[in-house]
């Protein structure tokens, strides 16, 4: 277990990245919250995945939240139903098999 530390940070790096990229936050100083504010806490959850590959997720404690306080949109990366036939259309023209996907978005 102690090997996987670098797999772990690298995992944990492309997150963030990921986030960076999406701009999904906007980094704050803890003197300008207001008081009557407070700030959502941050949890890592890690999974090793079956092809033996490491993933981190930074995930926000959503009991925490209120809608229209601490947040007002949500994301979630979806395949267009076209995209999907254009690959299956691509794989079965090139003789390939399909059996599963990890969209990283």
């Amino acid at each position: 277990m102690a090997d996987d530390h670098a797999g772990w940070s690298a995992a944990e790096r492309a997150e963030i990245a990921n986030h960076s990229s999406n701009r999904s936050w906007t980094y704050v100083n803890r003197s300008d919250v207001p008081a009557n504010r407070s700030i959502v806490r941050l949890i890592w959850v890690y999974k090793r995945k079956r092809s033996g590959s490491l993933k981190a997720r930074l995930c926000v404690q959503g009991c925490a939240q209120i809608h229209g306080v601490d947040y007002d949109q949500t994301f979630c990366a979806t395949l267009r139903p076209t995209s999907l036939r254009t690959l299956a259309s691509l794989a079965a023209t090139c003789g390939l098999q399909m059996r599963r996907w990890d969209f990283v978005a």
